[in-house]
This record gives structure tokens, sequence and C-alpha cells, in this order.
């Protein structure tokens, strides 16, 4: 689950560190504009998909005029979650000419991603639309990115997988054989933190028979065949959750939902993301 207050602080720390190293000891361009010269930015989208990004272009813009003391406002046109299509407007921008340009390509880089990998999850997600599978996303984001990311995997209607190393337990093959066997393995991450929910990676039928014995709450079938997912379907029987993992894209992600399994996590969803094409203007 997604804390709001992770989320805030990771907001407020990639504006910040995005700024500095685009504005450095400061922004030469915008010393052609007079101060007090007022301007409004139209920002557009020239592609459909779902939009993602206010909160750091409302902190962009906060942390822009608190340098200058002046306000930037935001009109909005559309919100988080929401459908947009190829030539929307997306929000405008009301304040000094030099302070819109400053901010411009550090809120369009977040609403770019952002908005890009919304729209990437939203397409898994229709396709996902008539199965009872739900769509998960993984660790595999873009570095200092995590919180960012996974708040739009949520905008684009899957669900988050854990945040990180310190929400959930994921016993993979390193850690199983530190242990000495998936069994072993349990039993002690039970004893450390009882409270977490705890899945087993498995890359075998053998492999998953042991996770239920276990105990595990979730089993990972890792690049399971068609065949090997159905029947470990039919071994889960309501004793273990089971998630797909291991290349699954468009075009593989129906036909391993067909077979039943409770998740799909795809890494593609953040790891290789196509930001949605937007653009600036002053009206």
């Amino acid at each position: 689950m997604l804390d709001s207050g992770l989320l805030e602080q990771a907001v407020l720390r990639n504006v910040q560190e995005a700024l500095a190293e685009d504005i450095g000891s400061g922004d030469v361009s915008a010393g052609l504009f007079d101060p007090a010269q007022r301007a409004v930015a139209r920002v557009i989208t020239r592609q459909a998909g779902v939009f993602c990004g206010r909160h750091w272009v409302e902190q962009t813009v906060l942390e822009v005029g608190r340098r200058t003391q002046q306000v930037v406002e935001v009109d909005w046109h559309t919100d988080d979650r929401n459908a947009i299509g190829a030539g929307d407007t997306l929000f405008e921008l009301h304040g000094a000419a030099a302070d819109l340009l400053t901010a411009e390509r550090t809120m369009l880089n977040f609403v770019q991603l952002l908005s890009g990998t919304a729209s990437k999850t939203a397409r898994y997600v229709a396709l996902l639309r008539n199965t009872r599978t739900t769509l998960l996303d993984t660790r595999k984001t873009l570095p200092g990115l995590r919180m960012a990311q996974k708040y739009a995997v949520l905008c684009g209607g899957a669900q988050n997988h854990r945040i990180g190393l310190f929400d959930a337990f994921l016993l993979k093959e390193n850690h199983i054989a530190a242990a000495g066997s998936i069994g072993a393995a349990v039993a002690k991450a039970r004893d450390l933190r009882p409270e977490l929910t705890l899945e087993v990676e498995t890359e075998n039928l053998i492999e998953l028979q042991q996770a239920i014995d276990a105990g595990a709450d979730i089993a990972m079938i890792d690049n399971f065949s068609l065949e090997d997912t159905r029947t470990a379907v039919a071994m889960a029987a309501g004793r273990i959750k089971l998630e797909a993992s291991g290349g699954i894209d468009e075009s593989s992600i129906v036909a391993i939902a067909a077979e039943g399994v409770d998740y799909i996590s795809v890494g593609e969803l953040t790891k290789n993301v196509d930001p949605l094409d937007l653009s600036m203007r002053f009206v």
C-alpha cells in the first residue's frame, strides 16, 4: 500500500533534486525577462492516454516561486487518473514569464514520464478486464522515482506490489539457499515479522508444493508454461494465492490470466516507459 506520507516526501524530494540539477547556479536564459513580466502558458498533450503528475507540477511551481518570491497559479483542466485525448489542454500556468520557463522542463519531465507509466498500465488493465486477475507492478522502477512510478501505476488502474524491501517478504532463490530450504526460510520470516505478507518465488511445481506446505501467503510462479500454470492453479485450490511473473507482456498476459492466477506482475509497466508527448506554449 502506497503511504500518503511517503508519497508526499517523495514528491518534495523529487522536485527539489530535479530543480537543483536543472537550475544549478541560476537560469541564465530567464535573465532575458523583466521579473515583473507576466505570462500565461498552456500545456497540451499530443497523445491520448491517462494523466498523472499533478502533485509534481504543483510542487515544481511552488519551489520555483519560492526562489523568486512570486506566485505561479495553476488552472487545472484535468486530474490524475483521467483519460486525456490528443490536443487536450491539461493545465494553464499564470505567473512571471521567467518562472514559467524555469519550471517548464522539470514539470514536463515528471508529467510525461508518469502519464506514460499510467497510460501503459491502463492498456494492460484493459486486457485483464474480463478475468479475475489483478495486475501488479514490480520494484523495477527508475532510481529515485519509486514512489512516483508506483503512484502512476495506481492512476492507471493497477495495484502496487510491495513498495520496497521493508513492507513485505519476497523470498527468492538466494534467500532460500541461505536458509537451507523453502520451509526453513518461511519459518524464519514468520518468526521475524509475522504481521507481514509472505511470498515465495518458485521455479517449478515441486517448489510450489513446498511453498504451500510451508504456509506462505503467495507463491510467485516464475516463467511457468501455460500447462504448468494450469496445474499450479489446481494445486493452489484456495490454499495459497498465485502471482505469475517473468517476461509477461501485452502479447502473453491474456492467456496467462485465463488460467486463473490471482495476480500478474509486469516489470514493463515501470521499466520500459514511453513518455507521453506534451508541449507548453505561451498564450
